[in-house]
Order: structure tokens, then sequence, then C-alpha cells
């Protein structure tokens, strides 16, 4: 079953997205950045079998959630990348999921 959170998206404005960016990162600035029209952030781990670890854990929350990132791996960082494709920008989804990989490492 969908999230509804997932249901009816668009994208959102400039302001919209500054203010939800604020939101994300709150007072711990957590690393997450708007690039090329995407949210973008890159965790640091301290080897392959911890980044890999997370990967695997964000592909389960991303395909429950029916909302994939985009994803370059290293050794010892993983770049992830939240756009929705069908609306040419960044949506409500893009920000939930987010928060949800940042949960992954608390």
């Amino acid at each position: 079953m969908s999230n509804p959170i997932h249901n009816n998206r668009k994208a959102l404005s400039a302001t919209e997205i500054v203010t939800q960016l604020s939101k994300l990162n709150g007072e711990q600035a957590l690393g997450w950045r708007l690039i090329d029209g995407a949210l973008e952030k890159t965790y640091a781990f301290k080897n392959y079998h911890e980044t890999i670890g997370f990967v695997n854990a964000l592909a389960f929350v991303a395909n429950a959630e029916n909302h994939h990132p985009d994803l370059t791996v290293s050794f010892s960082k993983c770049t992830v990348r939240f756009n929705t494709h069908d609306v040419k920008g960044i949506s409500v989804s893009d920000f939930f999921c987010a928060s949800k990989a940042d949960a992954l490492l608390t």
C-alpha cells in the first residue's frame, strides 16, 4: 500500500524547498544540500561493510516507500540524491525519504 505522502505530488517552489531544507537539516546541520535540482547528502562510514549495510537498509526503505534515490557508492561513502522525476523537481516525498535515510543512522 502506498504511503499517502507520495500521492498527488507536485514540485515545490523555491521558497518551499528552502523552508523544508531548513526543517530537514535542523540545528544539527545534517548536510542535505540542494544540488542540480536534487536533495543531496554524502554519508561517511568507517569501511565498505558499513557503507553497504547503509545502502541495503536504504534500498529496503526506498522500496517500501516506492521512492528511489540515485546512489553513488564507494569504499567509505555513499552519496544519496532525491528528486521526483515525474514532477521534474523536488516534492514533499523527497524530504520525507531524506529524513528516513537520516533515521537509519540514529
